[in-house]
């Protein structure tokens, strides 16, 4: 798997994220991942056999407010400062991938 990783891919997931990358920068995060990779890869050779399943190392419990109704902002404050609008929408610019498009 780590093997396909190589620049090409980064550049590649990098456009999809609209993100702008250099030479530089495309070479430097393909060795990162790929050390990443790697040690994913050494991870998965652990033996987990006996280990039951869990969602946290930790017994943690959720710390949250009461969900509790109360008055919230109207559009018109919402919208106020908003560069562009229309009735009670927010108006943002059309993304199109150029590929599909």
């Amino acid at each position: 798997m780590a093997a396909n990783l190589d620049e090409a891919a980064v550049r590649h997931v990098a456009q999809l994220a609209r993100l702008n990358i250099t030479d530089a920068e495309a070479a430097l995060y393909a060795a990162q991942l790929l050390r990443i990779l790697e040690y994913v890869e050494q991870l998965a050779e652990v033996d987990t056999t006996d280990v039951p399943p869990l969602a946290h190392p930790q017994d943690l419990v959720n710390v949250l407010r009461d969900d509790i109704v109360r008055a919230s902002w109207t559009p018109t404050q919402a919208l106020h400062n908003a560069p562009r609008h229309e009735r009670s929408c927010f108006q943002v610019p059309k993304v199109i991938d150029k590929e599909s498009a």
